[in-house]
């Protein structure tokens, strides 16, 4: 019942967004009553939880996945283009514009931790000696990307420039803005990792 609950919100979040989810409207879909419902679901907060808790999960399962294949930081962002794309109402979801008067709970956050632990231990073997970066350096404490883990600056200032370039790209992708453009998203995409990974090289 409880996957069906999802599915169902899933659908309605590809037509109208997140923020139109509705508990009553998934009771009358699969012909129940709202509080029928809140049996398996107490709020719509719960619910959207869950389908959060289900997107990063697989979003962490994946990059994790790769990473134990021996995919380099590159290899992560390719595999972080295709999870995107396989279903951009779930990228969206975690990485779009925040549901109004939602908030996650913490144990989100630990999840979210996996997700930069698996980027930080790719950027672990690329970032060189004596990189700097001035923005990371005024980071209070940011130990709790990797589990408590000290972090080099080089090593954070390469994760923090390399996630927010491929996430640039990817919520242009998903949400076509790429269509009619005249070249290949992949081809770009493609290109932008090459950039990245050049780097702080020289």
């Amino acid at each position: 019942m409880r996957a069906e609950v999802k599915e169902r919100a899933w659908e309605q979040i590809a037509a109208a967004g997140a923020s139109a989810l509705s508990l009553n409207a998934i009771a009358r879909q699969m012909g129940m009553t709202g509080p029928a419902l809140y049996r398996y679901f107490a709020s719509r907060d719960d619910l959207i939880t869950e389908l959060v808790r289900d997107a990063c999960r697989s979003l962490a399962d994946t990059l994790r996945t790769a990473s134990a294949d021996g995919a380099d930081l590159a290899g992560l962002a390719h595999a972080l283009r295709g999870w995107a794309l396989e279903d951009a109402h779930r990228y969206f979801l975690v990485y779009g514009t925040p549901v109004p008067g939602y908030h996650a709970p913490e144990d989100i956050t630990g999840i979210a931790d996996e997700i930069m632990g698996t980027l930080l231990d790719a950027c672990t073997a690329l970032a060189p000696e004596g990189s700097t970066a001035p923005f990371a350096t005024h980071l209070e404490d940011h130990r709790h990307w990797a589990g408590g883990r000290a972090v080099p600056t080089a090593v954070l200032h390469r994760a923090l420039h390399f996630w927010t370039r491929l996430h640039g790209a990817l919520s242009l992708e998903p949400a076509g803005h790429f269509t009619g453009m005249g070249f290949g998203p992949a081809l770009l995409f493609a290109a932008e990792v090459d950039d990245l990974m050049t780097a702080d090289r020289t």
